[in-house]
Order: structure tokens, then C-alpha cells, then sequence
């Protein structure tokens, strides 16, 4: 999409029609590569005009000859030229929204959430949406079928500078913030960071930001996962979407070798369940400062395996946040470590990722409030394939069967003296299908097989669609 505001459509139509001899001069441009072909094509007459007033001047003649061309003309035509060439480099340097927009993953977040990165200058615009219905198979437990549009998301980021940015990622969820005494949705800031780039190997990100674990926390907008529901084990094990307030490192340590970083408030153990640590998120509202957490990931991508990535990332920090509980002060020492594989190649995508978490003091924790896991661990492998290539060789769409496998357990271990909660001890197996008519929009459907060790888990039938723009 070309977008190009009054003022240089009068400029570009005035150089136009000064430079009717010319053959650029004939249509009006339809893009910026235009626009500097004619540019180009003023430059050269121009000096093709100096070269031939030169030689005529320095002709040795009885008397002058009159010319067509004077300085006047020489001089009007760099004018335009100049004014030409001004605007369209504000229009290079300012334009909000590229005129092809490359969807392109940047720094660890997903493409739409990456279109600042792409832009010369000023402000960026993206987002993504998905919808869903979901029936229930089997009745078990007290689940219904529902209809739920799960988010609605806007990325607003702005360029200072080459090397000061801002961006954000603001989410409104099930389609509203309350209706009455209920509570059905929320808006929420997923993320909102500044990031100053200083060299390749060290840049400083601070804000309200992204924890780097596993696939889903960074990169969560729905064409780039499989299934209408996000893994699991990416929301019970690591906390999807988990974000919290603090200050890191991030960039490229070799080729292909990238990392990331930071400082963060500490989670709330008072809020640890028996389903993990989810609820102690502080999610930049008010999150309780007085523990700190630390965070980092690798991730390496071999040239000799194209498409091929391997990492991990750990988190450590004290939860207690200088709290008691029952008349016991805990530092709640919590860890959690996960490693991923990914391989893209042709019309294979396969992912793994295993997770596995320990929490101390999880017998203070259990005496006041339910069973706390000292362990909790996860893990799932997926395989799915474009199979669209193989029915229509030069299509652009996309369609892949897929097939997901799931085990976590979040009360892995019990502490001594409480009983363990089997109906935290789950195995998921999900088959399902992707389209994608255009790379922006995905059309889901997906079968869940879920099965608890004890308790009722009743099994899923999923329907939905996603988009990024």
C-alpha cells in the first residue's frame, strides 16, 4: 500500500509538469523507487545542461549565439529537483506503515510485534486477534461448550532514533471487562519496554517485559502455533503469558548464538497453587518488589541445519517478598528451567520443549493454603506438515495436519507430610488441522484427548481463527 499525503502529490505533480520533455515526466509515480527515477532523470539534464552551456560558452565566436538554455533554467530545475528529493526522503524516514509490510521475527518477539524494528523512523502499527468455539465431549466435570473471542491485540511502537525505541503490546480479552457483577474479560498491557541499542553484542531493554521461556511466552500470536489452545504445559508449567518489571541485556554473542537477560520483581508465592506459580505473576500492577528475579535464555541456530534452533532459559528467584505466612517468614526460593528444540525445513515444523520447576518452603506454603508442588515439571513434542505444496505445487496457501503430545504434572512432588494431588497429573494427546489462505490468517480445527490421573477431564473439539496485521 502506497500512502503519500497532499503536500507531496502537489510537489511530485509540479516537478512533473516542469519536466514534460522528460519521458519520466509522462505518468505520475506510483511508488518511492519512482519518484527517485525521476529524480535520477533531473540530475542527468541538469547536467547535461551545465555541460552543453560550458562548451557553448567557451566557444570562441565572432559573436554570441543565443541560447534556450539560461542559469535561471538551470537553477529552476535544481530547485525542483531538491524539493523533490527532500520530500521523499521525509517519506522514507517518516512513514509509520511500510509500503510492503515483512512479517519477520526480531529480537525474540513474534512478526506483527516486530514492525517497529522494521520502520526508518516514528510510529509503528500491528496486532492480532483470535476467536473460538469449543465443545465438550464426554460431559465430564461441570465444563460447558463456549464461544469466546479470546483476544483482541494492538502493538504500538515508536522509533526515536536508530538506536531508542519503544513498543508495546496492549490486550483486551474475551471480549470484554465485565458485564454487571461478572468479571468476563480484562485489558491488560502484555508488554511495554524501551530498548537502546548499542552494540550487536550488548543492547539494554527496560520495562514491563516478555519472560524469554519456551516458545508461546514471546511469540504468541496465532498463525505460529499449532491448535487453537496454546500447549499446556506453556501455560501451567511456564506461566504464559508471563511478564514482569525489569531491566536486561539482550544480542548476539556469536553468529547465530542470541541471548537474553534480565533483573525482574520476584513472583508472589502467596499466590502459588496447586495448579503452579501462575497466580504469583506481577504482571507490572503494583507486583510486589521486595524479592527479585533473574532470567536468561540461548538460542542457537546452526547454518549446517538450516531451519534448526536449540536453547534453553532458566529463571531463579526468592517468592517470598518478605511476607508470612502462618507466623513463618520463607524466602521460597523458586526455580524453573526449560530447553526447546525446533526444526523448519521445507513443510516440516517440529517442536519439543520439556520444563521442570522446584519450589522451596513449599510445605510452609501448603499449610495455609492448598497442596504447592516442590516440583512440577512438563513436557510436549508436535509434528505438522504443509501438505498444500504436494496438491497445488505453486500455491501460496498453506494446510498442515498436526499432531501434539503433552505430559505435565504440576504437583510433580508433594512436600513431606501432604498427600499428593493427583488430578494435576495430566497427558494430553491432540490432532488437528491449520489453514492459511494468506500467511496473515489462519482457520484452526483441533480434537484433545485429556486425560488426568484421577478426576474427571473431559475431552475438546476446537474450531476457531486467528490473524496478524
Amino acid at each position: 500500500m502506497n500512502i503519500i499525503n497532499k503536500p507531496l502529490q502537489q510537489a511530485i505533480l509540479l516537478a512533473c509538469v516542469s519536466l514534460s520533455t522528460t519521458a519520466y515526466a509522462l505518468e505520475k509515480p506510483a511508488t518511492v523507487e519512482d519518484m527517485w527515477k525521476i529524480i535520477q532523470a533531473q540530475q542527468k539534464q541538469i547536467d547535461e545542461l551545465r555541460a552543453n552551456r560550458s562548451t557553448k560558452e567557451s566557444s570562441v565566436t565572432p559573436a554570441p549565439v543565443p541560447t534556450k538554455t539560461t542559469n535561471s533554467d538551470v537553477k529552476n530545475l535544481e530547485r525542483k529537483t531538491d524539493v523533490l528529493s527532500q520530500e521523499v526522503e521525509k517519506l522514507r524516514t517518516n512513514l509509520a506503515i511500510p509500503e510492503e509490510a515483512k512479517y519477520k521475527s526480531a529480537y525474540g518477539l513474534g512478526p506483527a510485534a516486530s514492525k517497529v524494528y522494521q520502520v526508518g523512523k516514528g510510529l509503528s502499527i500491528g496486532g492480532y486477534g483470535q476467536a473460538s468455539y469449543q465443545a465438550r465431549v464426554g460431559d465430564k466435570g461441570n465444563d460447558s461448550d463456549n464461544a469466546d473471542l479470546e483476544r483482541i491485540v494492538l502493538y504500538a511502537g515508536y522509533k526515536f532514533t536508530d538506536h531508542i525505541l519503544f513498543n508495546s503490546e496492549i490486550e483486551f480479552e474475551h471480549g470484554s471487562t465485565g458485564e454487571g457483577s461478572e468479571e468476563k474479560g480484562e485489558v491488560s498491557v502484555e508488554f511495554a519496554a524501551l530498548d537502546f541499542f548499542l552494540d550487536p553484542m550488548a543492547n539494554i531493554r527496560a520495562g514491563l517485559v516478555l519472560m524469554p521461556m519456551g516458545f508461546i511466552n514471546t511469540i504468541h500470536e496465532p498463525p505460529f502455533y499449532f491448535g487453537n489452545n496454546r500447549p499446556e504445559v506453556e501455560q501451567r508449567i511456564i506461566p504464559s503469558t508471563w511478564r514482569e518489571v525489569g531491566v536486561g541485556l539482550f544480542g548476539e554473542l556469536l553468529p547465530n548464538l542470541t541471548y537474553t537477560t534480565y533483573v525482574v520483581n520476584g513472583l508472589n508465592a502467596k499466590k502459588f497453587t496447586s495448579d503452579g506459580i501462575k497466580e504469583g505473576r506481577g504482571g507490572g500492577s503494583e507486583a510486589k518488589a521486595e524479592s527479585f528475579g533473574y532470567v536468561a535464555r540461548l538460542d542457537y541456530s546452526p547454518n549446517k541445519v538450516p531451519g534448526l534452533t536449540v536453547g534453553g532459559s532458566a529463571y531463579i528467584g526468592n517468592s517470598g517478598q518478605n511476607q508470612d505466612f502462618g507466623g513463618k517468614k520463607a524466602d521460597v526460593f523458586t526455580q524453573l528451567y526449560e530447553a526447546h528444540l525446533q526444526w523448519k525445513y521445507r513443510g516440516l515444523e517440529f517442536r519439543t520443549l520439556g520444563s521442570w520447576g522446584h519450589i522451596n518452603d513449599a510445605d510452609v506454603l501448603s499449610s495455609i493454603q492448598n497442596v504447592v508442588g516442590s516440583e512440577n515439571f512438563g513436557w510436549y513434542a508436535e509434528l505438522g506438515y504443509d501438505v498444500m505444496p504436494l496438491l497445488f505445487p505453486d500455491t501460496t496457501q498453506y494446510l498442515a495436519p498436526f499432531f501434539r503430545y503433552e505430559m505435565l504434572d504440576t504437583v510433580a512432588k508433594a512436600p513431606d507430610g501432604f498427600d499428593d494431588d493427583l488430578t494435576k497429573d495430566w497427558k494430553i494427546y491432540q490432532v488437528g488441522m491449520q489453514y492459511k489462505p494468506i500467511p496473515n490468517v489462519v482457520i484452526k480445527a483441533d480434537y484433545r484427548n485429556r486425560i488426568a490421573q484421577e478426576g474427571p477431564l473431559s475431552d475438546d473439539f476446537n474450531l476457531g481463527f486467528g490473524f496478524i496485521f
